[in-house]
């Protein structure tokens, strides 16, 4: 008769004792399943206890006790983890590694069991399907398809520091004692889930949320990612999810476990994404999903860096399965952008989707949506697929793997600058207005374009699909000439706020001399004369500033009727003639200049420039809330996040 056990823990700390319970005298071997190196062997009996060495590696382990037990690839569910196999986290006694790897043994409870009468939480819509479900039991372990285990088993090979945690072990609201998830993530810069995490309760979810809220980064080679809502009684020994709210007789109903979506907490607003429009193929069709690629959509952007993929390009096949997730977009001149109806955050940035719509023949039909997003001080990154980590040996996963792990951790620094947009545009000046990005090309056309981190294309303002001349320009010629502005837009600016005459709108400065104003309607208004030559224009304070390439700096506040010197744009210690000017911008009240060579200079308003610690990436550049934002014919459109520097020099 074949021995059973389980742990009284899905983790222990390094040089502490872990206890099982086992129903007979068994030999056990403990391996790491990383490397599959052999860590103990001995004997086991009823009330064993393992010494965890203060030498082992944190990572996942498997005891085994007596002989190997068959456990062939199969449905989740269809063969569970052999009963006498326990999977259990050894962690970090003291954290230090800047990656932690969650090992989802909430999602493994779940399916332990399943079809089982009120022993499994499975199968989903099963009447005599279990609502609560205990640890304190054999099986629990992995699936058999072994979700997790690529990724576990790449990382160190590849060269990362990692550490590893239950996903119990994230908690806030466990009594453990690691102190919950704030300590055990407080030293970390990256957060990894793995595989396949389906269930979550309220304390992982917030302990999470906060960490990158924080600053902390969040990569998911993860899909059904916080689907269902849990709740972890007994010590974190029992686990409850009836999927009914009116199974549930919990007391407050807000904590009744159902989907996340419907507890009024989206998962997408942890994750970017949702498995409700995702896909899943299941049962004997389970194999389609190696037929399945991504395609990029966004192959500027530093993830796929070194891929070599251009948009359209598919990669990954067999990654996508046998779940994914996906986030409700739309196209826009064939670019997708998160609709963000469905909760995903409005910083979601798409970089890949593939349509798996015909997996409604096999399970779900849907999507997969891979994507990028800031939250607070931090960044999340989500593969949206349940099979990501078993796929490394695609060149393209494992780079997209490499390139999120390196930023997150800190061993590849983040540029200054972040891609937005595609290149190849002509664009000789830029503002934002709301948050609609106007630019005038080369031709003398108006663009705009959503101001957001997608690589949307930019698309003509107005309906004629480009600017006219300005009033005067139209009298002196007889009538309007479509296309184009008279002398040609060479900066363009947006006040804050209405003042004087001057309303909320796009204003522009032509290389004749002209102050010009967006009627919206194709036309410009001509406002009257400005600084001849100006380079630059920006509104701060009721005022325009007109920037010449030498230097000389132009104002008008919106009461006057002309303009008149300003303090000059003068880096620290330089004199006339030692900086060309090639722009100007406003945000909050402060003016920034930007220099042929690349440096930007900034100052209030009569007060003395300084140089900041950045240079720009392209000749035309605008500010706006918080952000730089610059492009030209031979620079994708780019942002950077403007922060305090002690490199800032005056």
């Amino acid at each position: 008769m074949t021995v059973w056990a389980y742990a009284r823990a899905t983790s222990c700390a390094q040089g502490d004792t872990l206890p099982f319970v086992v129903s007979g005298i068994a030999p056990v071997e403990v391996a790491d399943v990383a490397s599959d190196r052999v860590v103990f062997t001995g004997v086991a009996a009823p009330g064993w206890e393992l010494e965890i060495g203060a030498d082992w590696p944190s990572s996942l382990y498997r005891a085994r006790f007596g002989p190997e037990v068959p456990w062939p690839q199969g449905l989740p569910g269809a063969a569970p983890c052999p009963d006498n196999e326990v999977f259990f986290v050894v962690r970090e006694a003291v954290p230090a590694a800047p990656i932690l790897v969650s090992v989802p043994f909430t999602t493994w409870q779940a399916y332990n069991r399943a079809g089982l009468p009120g022993q499994g939480l499975y199968w989903t819509e099963s009447p005599v399907r279990a609502g609560r479900v205990s640890f304190d039991r054999p099986g629990g372990g992995p699936c058999p398809e072994r979700w997790e285990f690529g990724l576990i088993r790449w990382l160190r090979p590849a060269g990362y520091d990692v550490a590893y945690c239950s996903n119990l072990d994230l908690d806030l609201d466990l009594d453990l004692d690691l102190g919950g998830g704030p300590e055990l993530l407080a030293r970390r810069r990256v957060l990894v889930v793995n595989g396949h995490d389906e269930y979550w309760s309220d304390g992982m979810r917030d302990a999470v949320e906060e960490f990158v809220r924080r600053g902390g980064n969040l990569a998911v080679f993860s899909g059904n990612t916080a689907w269902w809502r849990i709740r972890l009684e007994d010590g974190g020994r029992t686990m409850v999810c009836h999927r009914d709210a009116l199974c549930d007789s919990v007391d407050d109903p807000r904590l009744a476990t159902v989907e996340w979506s419907s507890a009024g907490r989206p998962e997408n607003a942890l994750t970017g994404v949702s498995f409700r429009a995702g896909a899943g193929t299941w049962g004997p069709d389970m194999r389609r999903m190696l037929d399945e690629s991504y395609t990029a959509r966004f192959a500027g952007h530093w993830v796929f860096e070194g891929t070599g993929l251009k948009d359209g390009d598919p990669f990954g096949q067999g990654c996508l399965g046998y779940e994914t997730d996906a986030a409700e977009i739309e196209e826009i001149g064939g670019v997708p952008r998160a609709t963000c109806r469905d909760g995903t955050p409005a910083s979601f940035v798409v970089l890949a989707t593939a349509d798996l719509r015909h997996w409604s023949a096999y399970g779900q039909g849907g999507t997969a949506t891979m994507g990028i997003f800031t939250s607070g001080l931090g960044t999340v990154f989500n593969a949206a697929t349940v099979n990501w980590g078993n796929t490394l040996h695609d060149p393209v996963v494992e780079r997209v793997t490499r390139n999120v792990l390196d930023r997150f951790s800190g061993a590849a620094p983040a540029p200054a600058w972040e891609v937005i947009g595609p290149a190849g545009t002509d664009v000789r000046a830029l503002a934002v207005r709301d948050r609609t990005l106007y630019a005038v090309d080369g031709a003398g056309g108006l663009l705009r374009r959503e101001l957001c981190g997608q690589n949307l294309p930019w698309e003509p303002a107005g309906t004629a699909g480009a600017a006219v001349r300005t009033v005067e320009a139209e009298e002196a010629a007889g009538g309007p000439e479509s296309g184009k502005v008279a002398g040609g837009v060479v900066a363009l600016a947006v006040p804050r706020e209405a003042a004087a005459r001057f309303s909320v709108g796009l204003y522009g400065l032509t290389d004749t001399g002209r102050l010009i104003r967006w009627d919206g309607a194709d036309a410009w208004a001509d406002l009257g004369a400005a600084p001849s030559g100006a380079t630059g224009l920006a509104i701060a304070d009721c005022t325009f500033y007109a920037a010449t390439e030498d230097g000389e700096l132009w104002r008008r506040p919106f009461a006057s009727q002309g303009w008149e010197p300003a303090d000059a744009i003068r880096p620290p210690g330089a004199v006339s003639g030692d900086i060309r000017v090639s722009g100007l911008a406003a945000m909050n009240g402060r003016l920034f200049a930007g220099l042929a060579d690349g440096r930007v200079l900034t100052a209030l308003p009569g007060g003395a420039w300084e140089e900041y610690d950045v240079r720009l990436v392209a000749a035309v550049f605008t500010a706006h809330a918080g952000a730089l934002v610059a492009a030209d014919r031979e620079t994708a459109l780019s942002r950077h996040t403007v922060r305090r520097s002690p490199l800032i020099r005056r």
